[in-house]
């Protein structure tokens, strides 16, 4: 695996959706890499995960950089507005 960039943080007060319904996240990583499914030669990676609870509570997502960089804006405009909520 090439991974070309690699960022990994623990998260807290954070639910994810799996196959099994809710869990709670303990760790997100974002990466650049190969996709798995995505149509494109790289992408921004995402996995949220909670490893005590297995391989299913695991949510996955691969970006393009357009879509990546549209999401960090909506994340940045999001959060700078709940900060003045």
């Amino acid at each position: 695996m090439c991974t070309y960039s690699t960022e990994k943080l623990d998260v807290t007060a954070s639910s994810g959706k799996g196959p099994d319904g809710w869990f709670p996240l303990r760790t997100a990583t974002v990466y650049y890499d190969h996709p798995v499914h995505a149509p494109h030669d790289h992408t921004v990676n995402i996995d949220f995960l909670n490893p005590e609870q297995g391989p299913s509570a695991r949510v996955a997502v691969e970006l393009s950089l357009e879509t990546a960089r549209e999401l960090l804006a909506a994340l940045q405009v999001t959060v700078a507005r709940a900060e003045h909520h």
